[in-house]
């Protein structure tokens, strides 16, 4: 069983249309290759993802972000900034120098 089995990912982007849908998508792609049933994954805005960062388990999103996000992660959640959103292998990268993936 996977660390992020039954977890909570959200994905966002600028707008929450193009590229966090593709962000989605590549870490289906992760998920699929490592064997994980998430529990929820979801695409939305920067704007709205900002608020809703504490009910997730991880937040991902392009690095141009960070600042956005700073102090918005809870205790339990892990805040991800990525050069290339699209990029299944530098998600799965991420995630496992995150230790959430084996």
């Amino acid at each position: 069983m996977s660390k992020l089995d039954g977890k909570r990912i959200l994905a966002c982007c600028a707008n929450g249309a193009g590229s966090s849908l593709m962000m989605e998508n590549a870490i289906k792609k992760v998920m699929t290759r490592n064997g994980v049933k998430l529990a929820e994954l979801r695409h939305c805005p920067v704007s709205e993802g900002k608020s809703a960062a504490r009910n997730y388990d991880v937040v991902m999103f392009a690095k141009p972000f960070a600042k956005t996000f700073e102090g918005t992660d809870g205790a339990n959640t892990v805040l991800i900034p990525l050069k290339n959103v699209m990029s299944d292998k530098e998600i799965e990268t991420a995630l496992k120098e995150q230790g959430l993936l084996d």
